[in-house]
């Protein structure tokens, strides 16, 4: 996302009139008889476009659109190039690294339509806009990488147990070609895979290739040396566990995104004491904390002070600090007075069941 400064002006530019045009008159002031619970929202002020201490900052695809172009221009031509002289050399490594590499091919694609679209703006009908995508996309490449693991390993085992003859000066020297195409493309994504994982998606395809064409170098010159054709299976088995290994983590990130999992980032229980220590919260419940996007935050929280609302300053400055001290970007917190009794209906008990039907279906 594009960067802006955290300046004390910077959370107030539209304090906490999101609501209005959908249909609910939050009015911030104290409430008015009758009125026993207003709400106030506090959006992290500029949508989420501002980060705090540092969180998220790489996932904007104006500066990763020459990245992910150049890496998908790169790994096209090597697909082709690396396919026709495994064919030539009967390496199924190479083979196999080819179908990996279009793999990626297309994980970058994807990888890069989604970091796009995450930056639609809201609309009636996606009130978050298209943010979500990133998370779809950082899934499906973990997915991705998890099946091309599958094919690599059983191309292995059909050379282990039916070995041919593999040319490993050919070998080597495509692997040679594979691993700066690919040091190169996953360096490009280096920067931004720290704090968007749509990006670590992109930045993994590449490295995991990187990893492939040194096991296949280092096999190629073995098999030079030694004549142990068996060698090159061995090593692509051997990379696939690597892979797997180093994508679990993606794979179970980018799963809890999509189910609205609290982030790997936000510790839960810090934000809710954070938002009981305010003056005159007496108690904090329905409080959900999930991700909008690879790198954006949402939180809602309802917040009991039997006092009142205490002012859109308040208001403001919790979701400032939200922002600053938990990445969280955009909060939305209610009001209450406490004078009735609430709880998460995701959580409340099923309803029992009616007199006179004690006996169990």
């Amino acid at each position: 996302m594009n960067k802006q400064p955290h300046g004390p002006d910077h959370g107030h530019d539209h304090p906490h009139q999101h609501g209005h045009d959908d249909g609910h008159d939050h009015q911030h002031g104290r409430p008015a008889a009758g009125q026993a619970k207003p709400a106030a929202k506090a959006c992290g002020h500029d949508h989420g476009h501002a980060h705090g201490h540092g969180h998220h900052h790489h996932g904007d695809p104006n500066s990763h659109g020459r990245a992910f172009a150049i890496a998908i221009v790169l790994n096209t031509v090597f697909v082709g190039v690396e396919f026709s002289y495994g064919f030539i050399a009967n390496s199924t490594a190479l083979m196999a690294d080819a179908g990996h590499n279009l793999s990626d091919v297309l994980g970058l694609m994807l990888a890069w339509g989604a970091a796009i679209l995450a930056k639609r703006a809201p609309n009636r009908r996606y009130t978050y806009g298209l943010r979500g995508s990133s998370m779809l996309a950082a899934l499906f490449n973990a997915m991705l990488l998890m099946a091309a693991c599958g094919a690599i390993a059983w191309e292995a085992v059909q050379q282990l147990l039916q070995p041919n003859p593999v040319a490993g000066l050919t070998v080597s020297l495509v692997a040679a070609v594979g691993i700066a195409i690919n040091g190169f493309s996953a360096w490009l994504f280096l920067a931004g895979s720290k704090g968007d994982i749509n990006i670590r998606g992109a930045y993994l395809h590449m490295a995991a290739d990187a990893a492939i064409s040194l096991g296949v170098l280092v096999a190629g010159l073995v098999v030079m040396a030694t004549g142990w054709s068996w060698l090159d299976p061995l090593v692509s088995m051997a990379i696939v566990a690597l892979i797997v290994w180093s994508t679990w983590s993606l794979l179970r990130e980018s799963l809890r995104m999509v189910l609205a999992a609290v982030p790997d980032n936000v510790d839960a229980p810090s934000v809710e004491r954070f938002l009981r220590e305010h003056a005159g919260v007496a108690g904090v419940h329905d409080l959900h904390i999930w991700a909008m996007s690879t790198t954006e935050t949402a939180l809602t929280a309802h917040l009991v002070m039997p006092d009142g609302h205490p002012g859109d300053e308040i208001v403001d400055r919790i979701g400032l600090r939200l922002k600053e001290e938990f990445a969280i970007h955009h909060s939305t917190l209610q009001i209450e007075r406490g004078t009735t009794s609430h709880a998460c209906c995701l959580s409340e008990p099923p309803p029992a069941a009616p007199a006179g039907h004690g006996h169990a279906h």
